[in-house]
């Protein structure tokens, strides 16, 4: 495997606090190697099912070279919340032992706001071919999910990608979609670049590329009671969407082009 698809295992150490209200219930926490994360629990709504979808959407990112935070894999000891006095919290470290997600916390970041920073045509385009390819639902004026650092900008939270596996029907169907929904995404109007973006990036990603980024999905995540497919059968899924998608990218970028 690619070495820039691996991710570092940091063990959980203190539950800081929770980032912010709704079903994924995010924290801050301090793992190990004495950095900060905000970390994404599988015992969570949506499952472990969010945590592929940040996952992957992460991965590709990394491989288009868009700027995101380090990814990480967090492991919760058996023993971990025990003490926590908020009992949804305590259930919610307890029903996430073994991995999770975290994602490197960006202390003083600020909230992306389009009327405050401009974003470049390329940039946005770049961004905006990402989100139709990985069908991300929530990069919106509403919640851009996007973060300024330094002065630069950054990606995070793509847990709500990739939704077609919430019913697992129909991926096919779902792989050849135009994603109407990118109508509502925050940087369309500066998005005058996709064409090229679309050449560019249709030559950096790849089925093996896309297979690299697939295997990196933990096995005790791919455990779905509600199916009798395999880790690998499930991995294949995931991996014949992309490549499915990718291969059909003219069908997005010109959703997202007559959007404009």
């Amino acid at each position: 495997m690619d070495k820039i698809f691996d991710l570092r295992t940091v063990t959980v150490m203190r539950y800081i606090t929770p980032l912010r209200e709704g079903g994924s219930l995010p924290a801050l926490a301090e793992a190990d190697d004495d950095f900060k994360y905000v970390l994404k629990f599988k015992g969570a709504g949506h499952g472990v099912k969010a945590l592929i979808a940040e996952l992957i959407g992460g991965q590709i990112a990394k491989a288009l070279g868009l700027p995101l935070p380090e990814l990480v894999f967090a492991h919760l000891d058996e023993a971990f919340g025990r003490t926590e006095a908020d009992e949804e919290i305590q259930d919610l470290l307890q029903f996430s032992q073994g991995l999770n997600l975290g994602l490197h916390f960006l202390s003083g970041a600020i909230t992306f706001d389009p009327a405050v920073t401009v974003v470049n045509e390329l940039l946005a385009s770049q961004i905006v071919w990402l989100d139709a390819f990985i069908t991300n639902v929530d990069r919106t004026f509403r919640n851009t999910n996007m973060l300024i650092w330094h002065k630069e900008l950054w990606l995070i939270d793509h847990g709500a990608c990739l939704y077609f596996h919430h019913s697992w029907n129909n991926w096919e169907q779902h792989a050849m979609s135009s994603f109407k929904l990118i109508k509502d995404h925050v940087l369309l109007p500066q998005a005058s670049l996709l064409d090229e973006v679309n050449a560019d990036f249709k030559k950096r990603l790849n089925p093996d590329v896309l297979q690299e980024i697939v295997n990196t999905i933990p096995d005790e995540w791919l455990q779905w009671e509600e199916s009798e497919q395999t880790e690998a059968e499930l991995r294949n899924v995931y991996l014949q969407f992309l490549i499915t998608r990718l291969n059909h990218s003219e069908i997005f970028v010109n959703e997202a082009k007559n959007a404009r």
